[in-house]
C-alpha cells in the first residue's frame, strides 16, 4: 500500500505514536510518506528512521496515496480536501480532546465535527474520544490503542548515579512526574502536592519537560521553597524510571497517556488524576485521584511513601496490567487490517 501519515507540530506523544507504526510499516514494504513540520520531523527524528517526509505545504505528493491517515483533528482538516479531491480513504486518529472555552476552543470544535463527518474511519485513542466522534457524526469510530516505546530494563547504576545527581538520598522518595509544561498537565497540581508534605525532608520531586509554564513554575518553587526539580528536557527517562520511587501525573485530560503506560512498564508505583483514558488504561494498577483533590493525593503519596510493600504490590499490579496492552507490532497490525479493509471496500 502506498500510506500518507499526516500530523501537525508535535514534539511528544503524537510525533513519537507516528515514530513507531510508520518505519514498521516501511519495514513491511509498504511505501510511507510522512507529512509534517520540520519541527516535528526533527524532533521525531523521521529522516533518521528511513522515512520519505515532506512539509504540509507539499500534501500535493499525497494524492498518489492509497490510504491517508491524519493524527489529530487538526491534521485531519488537512487531510479532509485531499482525500475529497482523490476520493481517498480517510483514517483519523483522535489523540487529544478540545479543552477550554473562547474563540479559539469554539474553533477547534467545529473543526473535529467538520473531521467527524468527513473521515472514512475515526479512531480514538480513549474510549471518550470515540463517543465525541460518534455524537459529532463519524461514519464509523473505534477504540485504537497507542503503544508506547520499549521500556529499557532498570540499571540499578543508573538509579544510584541519577539519584545522587539530584541530591536524592538512597532511603528519600523520589516523585517523577513527565509533561510539557504546558496548562492541560496541571502542573501547578505538583506543587500543591509538594507543599502539602513540606514536613517532610524525605520526599523529592523532579519534573521532566519544558514549555511556557516553566517561569511560573519556577518563582513558585523558589518563593514556597518546594523540594522540586525542573530538568527540562531529557533524552531517554530509562535512568530516571529506574531512579524515581512513584510517578505522577496530574493533567486535566489525557487519552491513553504514553507517561503512564511508561511507568507501570517500568515497574514504577503511579499515581494519577482520573480523568480521559487513565481509569480504562490502568484499571485498579494505579492509585487515582480526582481533578483537584491535592489533599486525596498528599495523602496517597504520604501512604506510598511510608509502605514499600504497598509500593511493590502496585508495582506487580501494574506490570501485570501492562502486559494486557497491544504492543508497537500489534498496533501496526491493527492499523494495517484497517488500511486494507477499507481498500477492499472502495
Amino acid at each position: 500500500m502506498r500510506i500518507a501519515q499526516v500530523l501537525t507540530a508535535s514534539v511528544g506523544g503524537i510525533g513519537r505514536h507516528v515514530a513507531s507504526i510508520a518505519p514498521r510499516m516501511l519495514a513491511r514494504g509498504h511505501e510511507v510518506r510522512v507529512f509534517c513540520p520540520a519541527v516535528t520531523a526533527e524532533a521525531q527524528g523521521f529522516v533518521d528512521l528511513g522515512l520519505e517526509v515532506y512539509p504540509l505545504a507539499r500534501l500535493d505528493r499525497a494524492l498518489g496515496a492509497d490510504v491517508l491517515h491524519a493524527h489529530g483533528y487538526k491534521a485531519g482538516g488537512l487531510a479532509l480536501a485531499v482525500a475529497a479531491v482523490t476520493r481517498t480513504p480517510l483514517v483519523v486518529t483522535w489523540h487529544n480532546a478540545v479543552l477550554g472555552t473562547g474563540r479559539s476552543a469554539a474553533a477547534a470544535r467545529l473543526l473535529q465535527r467538520l473531521v467527524a463527518r468527513g473521515a472514512t474511519v475515526t479512531l480514538g485513542a480513549s474510549s471518550d474520544l470515540v463517543a465525541k466522534a460518534e455524537r459529532l457524526g463519524a461514519r464509523s469510530a473505534r477504540l485504537a490503542p497507542v503503544a508506547p516505546p520499549p521500556v529499557p530494563a532498570a540499571d540499578p547504576r543508573d538509579r544510584a548515579a541519577t539519584r545522587a545527581e539530584l541530591g536524592v538520598g538512597p532511603d528519600d522518595t523520589l516523585v517523577l512526574t513527565v509533561a510539557r509544561l504546558a496548562p492541560q498537565k496541571n502542573l501547578g497540581l505538583v506543587l500543591d502536592i509538594a507543599a502539602g508534605v513540606r514536613d517532610r525532608n524525605d520526599l523529592w520531586f523532579a519534573i521532566v519537560g519544558e514549555g511556557p509554564e516553566r517561569p511560573a513554575l519556577e518563582r513558585r518553587i523558589a518563593e514556597d521553597e518546594l523540594a522540586v526539580r525542573l530538568l527540562g528536557h531529557r533524552d531517554g527517562l530509562g535512568p530516571l524510571l529506574a531512579a524515581a520511587d512513584v510517578a505522577l501525573l496530574t493533567s486535566t485530560w489525557e487519552a491513553r497517556a504514553l507517561v503512564a503506560q511508561e511507568a507501570l512498564l517500568a515497574g514504577l508505583p503511579l499515581i494519577s488524576t482520573r480523568v480521559g483514558g487513565i481509569e480504562e488504561l490502568v484499571g485498579d494498577a494505579a492509585v487515582l485521584v480526582d481533578l483537584g483533590d491535592a489533599a486525596g493525593a498528599v495523602h496517597q503519596l504520604r501512604r506510598l511513601a511510608d509502605d514499600p510493600a504497598a509500593r511493590a504490590r502496585l508495582r506487580d499490579t501494574g506490570l501485570r496490567r501492562a502486559a494486557t496492552w497491544p504492543g508497537e507490532d500489534a498496533v501496526v497490525d491493527d492499523l494495517l487490517a484497517a488500511y486494507a479493509a477499507l481498500l477492499a471496500r472502495s
